[in-house]
């Protein structure tokens, strides 16, 4: 006979904030060393930036991994050799491994200002570390994607961002069992109340939750449940998501 474990809800949250935190704890170290990398009196530029990149970014695409895109976004005009710049891998489980081929010529007709976009635009208006999605990325995968991104500083100024990108079918293979052991039936949404995955299928990844007051409560949301019609919702840790259970 196989024996299942229920887990709290509260041990549901915890294993999303775990496994989030591993891809934000990676991020902020590659941060921590291009900002490290780049205080000097040296030009800006992507000659020079490029390599710091591959050398964290390749490995971290490659193999085994929740990752799919990792790499880093120049500030527009801050290198002195590109006016427009993106150092970004491709890869992962099952995929081969390249570089993402970009126009940077604003005059062309297939150009895209990265700039516009919610993964660029919170970080560096905020300063601070963002979750964006999941949303279907168009620009590399054409598929649910969750993206982190934290802005790059050098002698205080914000030159880029640094980040990477998580399938959502990955994550929820990683994610997904784990809620099913959880003592009623959840759903892991983002601060705006889309989903990123489910245990009812009706609720599709990239869905808005209409269920009002739902966007406060995640607000609100701590490791204690915050009552929401039928329902609560909980914090999984420092990510910005958070779990809507029934109970």
């Amino acid at each position: 006979m196989t024996t299942i474990t229920t887990r709290s809800h509260a041990d549901v949250a915890a294993h999303v904030a775990t496994t989030i935190d591993g891809i934000f704890a990676m991020i902020d170290a590659w941060r921590d060393h291009l900002e490290a990398e780049l205080q000097t009196d040296a030009a800006l530029t992507a000659a020079r930036i490029d390599p710091l990149i591959e050398a964290f970014a390749v490995p971290a695409v490659s193999g085994e991994t929740l990752l799919t895109g990792a790499g880093f976004v120049a500030a527009p005009g801050v290198l002195a050799d590109a006016e427009w710049h993106l150092a970004w891998w491709l890869g992962g489980t099952g995929r081969p491994l390249r570089r993402l081929a970009t126009i940077d010529d604003p005059s062309h007709d297939q150009f895209r200002d990265y700039t516009a976009l919610e993964w660029w635009r919170v970080p560096t208006t905020t300063g601070g570390r963002h979750l964006t999605g999941p949303y279907v990325d168009y620009l590399c995968t054409d598929d649910y994607t969750v993206t982190v991104t934290t802005p790059v500083r050098v002698r205080g100024e914000i030159v880029g961002v640094v980040g990477a990108d998580a399938l959502v079918d990955r994550l929820e293979r990683e994610l997904l069992p784990a809620m099913r052991t959880g003592a009623t039936p959840a759903t892991l949404v983002n601060a705006s109340g889309r989903v990123v995955t489910s245990t009812d299928a009706r609720r599709e990844p990239g869905s808005i939750l209409r269920t009002e007051g739902l966007v406060d409560a995640i607000r609100r949301a701590t490791v204690e449940p915050v009552p929401l019609d039928g329902g609560a919702v909980l914090a999984c840790g420092d990510t910005s998501l958070a779990l809507l259970v029934e109970v």
